[in-house]
């Protein structure tokens, strides 16, 4: 089974490629993979986003891309993360390829579907109020706790999640965190980051579940 990672940053597609690529170099220390989930950019613009933070001397097995398998096997990343759209874990996985597969999902029978396609992990939310779903009411820790429990593959819980939210995410059994603007567009990512990783580790300090 390949080792999942637990504090996921997942980008907002809202920054120009000078600010995705500074904020990551300066965040990838103190987080475990950096999502790039970026919709409206071609293929050959993630590559050479790419090329542009492995210049910042930024390790390839902290990137994960969003929905473009084809990039991600080809620029030999850490992995690939799965929308509804995308292809399928069994799909991406039945080359013999070996990225982490991960797959977001809304509900127990979507991540049961996901576990039986092969994926590594998957994303369920939004678990709480979020600036990327706004008008769209939260499903809540009681819901992750029934989907975590739901699968045996690693669940990461996404949406809304702050500093005050991690403890009430940790005694859930959801195996880590995913965070998008929290991190990406505050002020100070690099210092967001530091902060959120303290406190998944003073969580892990006090026998919470993850981390």
């Amino acid at each position: 089974m390949k080792k999942v990672p637990r504090f996921h940053v997942v980008s907002t597609g809202r920054q120009s490629t000078e600010e995705l690529v500074h904020t990551i170099s300066a965040i990838h220390p103190y987080v475990d993979v950096i999502h790039l989930r970026e919709k409206a950019k071609t293929a050959a613009e993630l590559v050479y986003i790419i090329e542009e933070l492995k210049r910042y001397q930024v390790p390839l097995s902290q990137i994960v891309i969003n929905d473009r398998a084809d990039v991600a096997y080809a620029m030999k990343v850490r992995g690939v993360h799965l929308a509804y759209h995308s292809l399928s874990p069994d799909q991406v996985k039945q080359n013999g390829s070996s990225l982490l597969v991960g797959r977001s999902v809304h509900s127990i029978d979507e991540a049961r579907l996901a576990e039986e396609q092969g994926a590594d992990y998957v994303f369920y939310g939004h678990v709480y109020p979020s600036q990327s779903k706004q008008g769209q009411l939260p499903r809540g820790v009681f819901s992750l706790e029934e989907v975590a429990k739901s699968v045996s593959i690693p669940v990461i819980a996404i949406g809304g999640i702050d500093y005050e939210r991690i403890s009430e995410i940790q005694q859930t059994s959801a195996y880590g965190i995913a965070v998008m603007s929290g991190i990406f567009l505050a002020e100070n990512p690099a210092e967001e980051a530091k902060r959120y990783q303290n406190f998944l580790q003073k969580g892990e300090g006090n026998d919470a579940r993850i981390l």
